[in-house]
């Protein structure tokens, strides 16, 4: 394979399509403004949970979603593998907890198309709920149990899957500070700050929430927007969660290094990732109440990322003459890592995907104007 793909980003999307583009054959540069994995991959609790984050139905979405959760294990041994780097990937399970008898109806309705569609859960409550997790609170009511569903620690992963693309050849230049694209409908040239300039075949772009920059050079609406998610974790070394624990405030889950993370409140403020006290009272209000053994800790750490939003509510994941877009994941950057690998793959290398996937084109922000690849 002679061609050379630009990735521009370098957070969880982007190292995933540079390793998948480099192990099919392709000559690939990945350009990064500041350090790869620094935004909002790096910030992210890590879950891999489109049954317990998807409780309307089987959309385009989940189905994306539910088939990175299964090629996730493979995923992960490879990069393991090929980095010689581990990093905590834990089949955990889930239960997503509710209150109240009519949120426990609730449950049934989303149980039953989530059995339909590869989910082994099952309702859980009373004693059986109760010994899956000792101490969560006794006012809960029952919960959605998913065994499918894991997690990995986010810093360790994006971390393993820098060194390995780094091993199998791909050119990584980071802290480029600026990265500029000049030239992309014939042949792809992008600029960096200090007036080095990157040349290749395509044009991938993976840059998240900061793929809105591009809109007036690549000549394409793209209304993705950061959404602040801001996180909290407490010390605690005897694992007192075992699985991941979500309610319809957010999450709790407990990482192999002895913290519990609790995450996300989330607000819209720009490029700030700033914490407020105001954002994490939020999450201490609410967890609490699901686990009263947190009544008067205080977290250990605080920290924000930014979430890349479409208008949508779906990412961008398709051609746009020499160029490709894998932006505006959302909250699933991780969890859709290996999938949108393939699919952006894909895209570049036979031009075409699966009608499934027409939802995530660019061209669905632009009118009835075709983007098919070149």
């Amino acid at each position: 394979m002679n061609e050379t793909v630009v990735v521009l980003g370098g957070g969880v999307i982007g190292l995933s399509c540079a390793f998948e583009l480099r192990q099919r054959g392709y000559r690939v540069k990945l350009l990064e403004k500041e350090r790869c994995g620094g935004q909002a991959s790096g910030a992210a609790a890590g879950m891999l949970a489109p049954y317990s984050e998807n409780g309307e139905s089987p959309d385009a979405f989940f189905r994306f979603c539910r088939e990175s959760l299964q090629i996730f294990p493979e995923w992960q041994r490879t990069v393991r593998y090929v980095s010689g780097l581990p990093f905590e990937y834990t089949e955990s399970g889930s239960l997503y907890a509710v209150y109240h008898e009519a949120d426990r109806l609730a449950l049934e309705t989303r149980l039953g198309w989530q059995r339909r569609n590869g989910s082994s859960g099952r309702i859980v409550e009373g004693e059986e709920l109760f010994r899956l997790e000792p101490r969560l609170s006794r006012n809960v009511r029952a919960a959605l149990y998913t065994p499918e569903e894991s997690h990995v620690y986010a810093p360790h992963y994006v971390r393993s899957l820098e060194r390995a693309c780094r091993l199998i050849g791909v050119d990584i230049q980071d802290r480029l500070e600026e990265a500029a694209v000049v030239r992309w409908e014939r042949e792809i040239a992008v600029e960096a700050r200090d007036g080095r300039a990157f040349g290749g075949d395509r044009l991938l772009v993976c840059t998240g929430a900061w793929a809105q920059e591009l809109a007036d050079a690549l000549g394409i609406p793209i209304p993705i927007q950061p959404i602040r998610g801001q996180i909290c974790a407490y010390e605690a070394e005897d694992r007192p969660v075992r699985h991941m624990v979500f309610n319809s405030q957010g999450y709790l889950v407990g990482k192999g290094n002895g913290t519990l993370v609790c995450g996300a409140s989330e607000d819209v403020a720009g490029f700030d990732t700033s914490v407020t006290e105001r954002g994490i009272e939020r999450l201490r209000a609410w967890n609490k109440r699901l686990f009263p053994f947190l009544e008067g800790r205080t977290p250990f750490h605080r920290w924000a990322g930014l979430r890349p939003a479409t208008q949508d509510g779906l990412p961008l994941i398709g051609p746009h003459g020499r160029v490709v877009f894998a932006a505006g994941h959302y909250r699933n950057g991780i969890l859709l890592s290996p999938a949108t690998a393939k699919l952006a793959a894909d895209w570049i290398e036979n031009g075409e995907a699966p009608a499934d996937y027409e939802a995530f084109l660019p061209s669905r922000f632009e009118g009835e104007r075709s983007l098919s690849a070149r």
